[in-house]
């Protein structure tokens, strides 16, 4: 059984990956009172920044010279991470514009094979036969989640598009999240990848917001973007993972899938059939089969 360090974990990483669930829901609404994806990237980006901003002086007021400083070498890294996280936040909010929530973390999760493929690259070492498995399963669980099968949706190809990369540039921020700067707080690494990230929706901001800014969003939905994206997600899941491990600590993330559908099936009322919940239930399963070491007893 679970020991009560591992439940610990557990309970934080699928809080953290609970939260995320709920953000695309969030970002749909306040796109349906007029607010523009500049305005609600900017809005979660600045407010997050500052919440880190609270959180480390917290952290350095609380434990005083033992907090271990990041270097101008790991501030560098972190904040061109970062840039990656940016990336995500603005195609996925822009993906969510043009297709369905469902759909939208559907494509996000693409990042399964995603992920394999850029090991397979990095580390020139084929993928193994349990994550080809799993791979396959993805792909076909993504058939059936995005409808294509009975093909009865018609789906934006523009939030295809946006949700792909949404779901490469999120590959390259977990791939590099957890091999850089690993030796300092959670804390201080979240507040400098949020950094890095804000360049980039700053710039897309500045490139893309044609009418004046409406600053309502920040006391609307900035706070609530800021705080379920950008600063409890990051803080309980690196509180977690290291109780649960790398693997069962994916396998608990992957509650982000269904907590997303569900919120967008009951507060945005999202048609979401049968097969979409087999598609769903089955890219669960393969996170579950690319996770789980069978050759432990």
């Amino acid at each position: 059984m679970f020991g009560n360090r591992v439940l610990k974990g557990v309970f934080l990483v699928g809080l953290g990956a609970t939260s995320y669930g709920m953000l695309a829901t969030f970002v749909k609404l306040a796109y349906k009172e007029n607010f523009t994806t500049a305005e609600v990237t900017t809005s979660q980006f600045v407010l997050g920044i500052l919440g880190m901003l609270l959180i480390n002086a917290f952290q350095k007021y609380k434990k005083g010279n033992t907090v271990v400083k990041a270097s101008g070498k790991n501030i560098f890294h972190l904040m061109l991470a970062g840039t990656s996280l940016g990336m995500t936040s603005v195609f996925y909010y822009l993906a969510v514009k043009y297709i369905p929530v469902s759909i939208g973390i559907v494509l996000l999760m693409q990042t399964v094979w995603m992920g394999v493929l850029l090991e397979w690259i990095l580390d020139k070492k084929a993928p193994s036969v349990q994550k080809i498995i799993s791979v396959l399963i993805v792909l076909a669980g993504t058939a059936l989640a995005t409808n294509l099968i009975n093909n009865e949706v018609s789906l934006d190809w523009r939030g295809i598009m946006w949700g792909m990369l949404a779901a490469a540039s999120f590959t390259t921020t977990m791939l590099t999240a957890n091999r850089i700067a690993v030796g300092i707080s959670s804390a201080q690494r979240s507040l400098y990848m949020l950094l890095g990230g804000a360049v980039i929706v700053f710039g897309f901001s500045i490139a893309t917001q044609v009418t004046l800014f409406n600053f309502d969003i920040f006391l609307k939905w900035g706070i609530i973007l800021a705080v379920f994206g950008t600063i409890i997600p990051p803080i309980l899941m690196n509180a977690g993972f290291p109780h649960t491990g790398i693997g069962l600590g994916s396998i608990v993330s992957s509650l982000e899938l269904p907590v997303s559908v569900m919120m967008a099936y009951f507060l945005l009322k999202e048609t979401v059939i049968l097969t979409q919940w087999l598609g769903i239930l089955l890219i669960i399963l393969a996170i579950i089969i690319m996770n789980v070491n069978f050759k432990k007893n």
